[in-house]
């Protein structure tokens, strides 16, 4: 019989470390994540389910979220329907730093770029105080050009946040020409490719526009009013950045088919009402046995 060398011997496995847990689950880059909080600064998250837009920062204790942003929270601006398409991103992106500004009362010295354009905007910092000053973090994200994390990104540039960046990734960039053909990148910004593509299947497939765009049919969303809704929304933003409360509605009592829990107290006046309920009965037996026997 041959000899067979065992690959993996007992001290590989008494030395094996374990990954950590999100590392498992492929949920944190902690080799892009160690570079990130080495650089101490503050950390721009995004994920593209329903567009979260957080800034963190990391510290011994834990991860510290200093604001956050999300694209549910845009129909109290207007945007009623397209919540995770480029153009809500851009405005996820926007409601982040207009708000992290508001908290730390920079609002008023970097307003950003008012009015989008497509271009490649970056703050400039005033005399008294410096930029806020933040990094991408697109965890476990493609990126790709056009994709709605750097949608995300150009909205928190032009809400007037510093961060480091290259419009290389902004929808528009032209990889042959190189450079960021500007009035792609505003049409993507203000929903003029949903409102194209909403066009061409109204003339072809009228079907399939009913049932893709339901609910901008619904809300009463045409395809022509969609920029000037989009304008609409980035105005209120900046207007009222600050999170607004939400009154929840009670919760429904639910039909219980098993019996209440019964407290001490409960419990002991009702075995003393069975006794009572039980000498009745035997006092009544003792008397119809009585008026028998008469």
């Amino acid at each position: 019989m041959a000899f067979v060398k065992a690959q993996k011997s007992k001290a590989y496995f008494k030395r094996f470390q374990v990954k950590f847990k999100r590392r498992r689950e492929g949920k944190t880059d902690y080799r892009a994540r160690i570079r990130l909080i080495n650089q101490d600064k503050n950390n721009e998250m995004g994920s593209n389910k329903d567009i979260t837009a957080q800034i963190i920062s990391a510290s011994i204790a834990g991860d510290l979220v200093l604001a956050a942003a999300y694209s549910h929270e845009l129909p109290q601006y207007g945007l009623k329907v397209g919540l995770t398409n480029y153009a809500a991103a851009y405005c996820t992106g926007l409601l982040l730093a207009r708000r992290v500004l508001k908290m730390l009362e920079m609002d008023g010295e970097y307003e950003g770029n008012v009015e989008a354009t497509g271009e490649d905007y970056s703050v400039e910092p005033t005399e008294s105080r410096r930029p806020f000053r933040a990094l991408l973090d697109v965890g476990l994200l493609r990126t790709t050009t056009g994709n709605r994390v750097f949608g995300a990104l150009k909205g928190a540039l032009d809400g007037g946040l510093d961060i480091p960046h290259s419009d290389k990734r902004f929808a528009g960039f032209s990889k042959d020409g190189k450079q960021l053909d500007a009035e792609v990148h505003r049409k993507y910004i203000y929903g003029g490719h949903v409102s194209a593509y909403m066009g061409m299947l109204m003339e072809d497939e009228p079907e399939k526009y009913q049932s893709n765009f339901s609910q901008y049919i619904k809300k009463g969303v045409e395809a022509d009013s969609l920029e000037e809704m989009y304008k609409k929304v980035h105005a209120a933003i900046r207007a009222d950045p600050l999170p607004k409360k939400v009154e929840k509605q009670p919760p429904k009592e639910h039909k219980r088919y098993n019996l209440k829990k019964l407290t001490y107290e409960e419990r002991k006046a009702k075995l003393i009402e069975r006794l009572n309920a039980l000498n009745s009965a035997a006092v009544d037996d003792d008397d119809d046995e009585e008026d028998d026997e008469d």
